[in-house]
């Protein structure tokens, strides 16, 4: 049976702000005095774990929640710099005429969440969970859950990250990589993926079974 809530993850999988974090990275680098960005590295660090990303460029643990809030703040400020991928929202038209229900779970701003989904497709989402810490996804899941009043056997966390998959694991909700987000998709699939999804027009079809028009 296809899942009766689905649940997207936003960063990577709905929105495009892999080049903008980049920036903010090595905006919070100068800042709070640890590395910049290893920009030749970047096909290696999007096989990394967040921590092993933090680790590699000399991040302390103490520092992960200053880091966290600025990421969060620059991103409101730049809001505008930041769109949906391509097909993301044929994806979300065609998902709501399936009578899925749609809900986010992100670490970003709700304000930019909204902002960047747009009045268009805000009302296509029963609930935003925003603001959650870079480890913290898993009581959010639980939270949706609870909210909706759906099993997490009729659930699908769709994301992009290794702490997705990760956070999915914790609640036992299936997960479903997607292959144009942050870390690369053949690392995703050494862990406990239930689907790989290598376009946003792809995730209707495959988890509903139907071709749609565009």
């Amino acid at each position: 049976m296809p899942p009766k809530l689905l649940i997207f993850d936003f960063d990577g999988t709905l929105a495009d702000t892999f080049a903008l974090s980049l920036e903010i990275f090595d905006d919070a680098a100068r800042k709070f005095r640890f590395k910049q960005l290893d920009r030749e590295n970047l096909a290696l660090l999007r096989g990394m774990t967040a921590r092993q990303i933090f680790e590699h460029h000399g991040v302390p643990l103490y520092k992960l929640p200053l880091l966290a809030r600025y990421m969060r703040a620059s991103m409101q400020n730049h809001v505008n710099e930041i769109s949906l991928f391509g097909g993301v929202e044929t994806m979300l038209r065609e998902l709501s005429e399936k009578r899925a229900i749609l809900t986010v779970l992100s670490s970003n701003a709700s304000a930019v969440v909204e902002h960047v989904l747009s009045p268009t497709h805000v009302g296509r989402f029963r609930h935003i969970e925003c603001g959650s810490s870079l480890f913290g996804k898993a009581s959010r899941i639980r939270r949706i859950l609870s909210m909706t009043g759906i099993a997490a056997s009729d659930a699908l966390l769709i994301g992009d990250e290794i702490r997705d998959v990760e956070a999915a694991g914790q609640v036992k909700i299936p997960f479903g990589a997607v292959a144009w987000g942050y870390t690369r998709l053949d690392v995703l699939l050494q862990h406990h993926v239930q689907h790989a999804f290598l376009s946003p027009e792809a995730v209707a079809v495959e988890l509903y079974g139907e071709s749609f028009s565009t």
